[in-house]
């Protein structure tokens, strides 16, 4: 780890939404409670922006670092830092959150004040997830964002809002349990709960094994793989716009990013080992997830399953354990939160004007929202990795990193890309110009200023990583290199235990 910084930042990124909650409390007028939220996430955005300038790519040491007791006796310290994984999840937290202040600006018309901290409150758990290096600290934050995250399902959902919020209460709290064994195990092997310390640590193969189960299950549920995912598409059918998309954005890559921070650099042994059979079931989730997303008619079903198709391209990249197949799978999860986050709140905004998901009953509205259709149009051309959009990159270098491995189980995957060709340019075609059963819609107003204002950023996002995708590359070069410079040598050490 770098030295100490001089200046917070990171506390004042974790902790700065919740003093936006102690000024949110008191205000009373909503329209007030909207536009304080939308301050302070944006402040919180542009704070997070200074980091970038400070952030030494050249290293893949932890920056950024601040450290302080917490609980002296049990060595549990508060202990916080950022490599290039890690900051590109914080940049697209603090990214999404204006947006998702904007998405719900209309969407939400009851008790908007509680809505609106559940919304801080959320931005503070995930930063925390991603900074925390301290793995009880890492949990806290871990199990804190379950709370915001169900009451808005719960509250502020659909129909089914009790059934879908229970469910992904249930689903993640029982990962959860998982993953606080295993990092139990790991206190009493390696004598702390520092991560970077746990990191590369020798382990015997038998524990690792043992440890990387607990892992995998956890992880495997957030992301959710297959077949850990049926708490998504109903969380996502009956969540509020902002929380689908923070379900997609964010929520999902805690998954991923607990495979990089801890089964690849904690467990080296076990994920070259079982690796191959994750690789396996990646492909199963990115087939399963595009043909049913192919048989949905819900818009909200449709893009639930495609992140499942989606997320199966992250975890294949991953635990294809080289230096292509991690930075691809690292682009996919940023990437797919500014994509499905996009098409998330394009669901919601044809839910707002015509109080339906499903494609046949909005055919056609694209003929009376012409910038409304560049947007979708865009987005959906994303999603299917189209030459020149942001995902393409990743999915190339995932597709790339993954034939290091096997040709076979590449070849497999395939179905599953075009599967998402398909989906894509069916509902594309769909929204964008009807068909013969196309109903007749009242007239529709097309983007107003605060909707384009809250599609923008993505918009320009689509085509900056698409055409020029090297800035981020650079960002989590160094990190990527040393991970896997950290996994494999301790293979060697660990072979001769125990």
């Amino acid at each position: 780890m770098t030295p100490e910084s001089p200046f917070p930042f990171l506390s004042v990124l974790i902790f700065g939404p919740v003093a936006g909650v102690a000024v949110l409390a008191l205000l009373r007028d909503e329209r007030a409670q909207r536009w304080w939220t939308l301050f302070v996430t944006a402040a919180v955005g542009l704070l997070s922006l200074l980091l970038l300038p400070r952030f030494n790519t050249d290293t893949h040491a932890f920056q950024f670092v601040e450290q302080a007791a917490w609980i002296p006796t049990l060595k549990i310290n508060y202990t916080l830092g950022l490599d290039g994984i890690s900051l590109l999840l914080v940049l697209l937290t603090t990214l999404m959150m204006p947006l998702c202040v904007l998405a719900s600006w209309n969407y939400i018309k009851t008790r908007v004040k509680e809505f609106m901290i559940a919304l801080l409150l959320m931005e503070t758990t995930m930063i925390g997830v991603f900074s925390a290096l301290d793995t009880i600290l890492f949990f806290v934050f871990w199990e804190a964002m379950l709370i915001p995250m169900a009451l808005m399902i719960g509250v502020w959902g659909g129909p089914r809002r009790v059934y879908a919020s229970l469910k992904f209460f249930i689903y993640t709290m029982a990962g959860s349990v998982f993953l606080l064994v295993a990092l139990i195990a790991l206190r009493l092997q390696t004598g702390t709960f520092s991560l970077p310390d746990t990191m590369g640590h020798p382990l015997s193969a038998g524990f690792q094994s043992w440890v990387f189960a607990a892992f995998f299950i956890s992880f495997a549920i957030k992301v959710p793989m297959f077949p850990f995912h049926t708490w998504l598409p109903a969380a996502h059918v009956e969540a509020p716009t902002a929380g689908s998309v923070l379900l997609a954005s964010i929520l999902l890559k805690m998954g991923t990013y607990g495979f990089l921070r801890f089964a690849l650099p904690i467990t080296p042994l076990a994920a070259h080992t079982f690796g191959p059979y994750v690789m396996w079931i990646s492909v199963v989730a990115i087939l399963y997830g595009g043909f049913a997303a192919l048989a949905q008619t819900d818009l909200k079903k449709l893009v639930a399953y495609s992140s499942v198709s989606h997320m199966g391209f992250a975890t294949l990249g991953i635990f294809a354990l080289n230096t292509g197949g991690i930075e691809g799978a690292t682009l996919v999860m940023i990437n797919h939160g500014i994509t499905t986050g996009g098409l998330f709140m394009v669901v919601g905004l044809i839910y707002e004007r015509l109080h339906t998901r499903d494609i046949g009953a909005a055919a056609g509205i694209g003929k009376q929202m012409p910038i409304f259709a560049f947007c979708y149009g865009l987005f959906c051309l994303s999603s299917l990795a189209f030459p020149g959009t942001n995902s393409f990159i990743g999915e190339f270098l995932v597709l790339a990193g993954g034939l290091k491995v096997s040709k076979l189980l590449i070849l497999c995957a395939v179905p599953g890309i075009v599967a998402a060709a398909a989906y894509n340019l069916r509902m594309l075609q769909k929204l964008a110009w009807g068909g013969t059963d196309n109903p007749k819609h009242p007239p529709l107003a097309d983007l107003n200023f605060r909707e384009m204002v809250m599609f923008a950023p993505l918009v320009a996002f689509v085509f900056w990583i698409g055409l020029h995708p090297q800035p981020v590359m650079r960002i989590m070069h160094a990190s990527v290199v040393h991970l896997l410079q950290q996994a494999n040598p301790v293979i060697t050490q660990v072979a001769a235990l125990p």
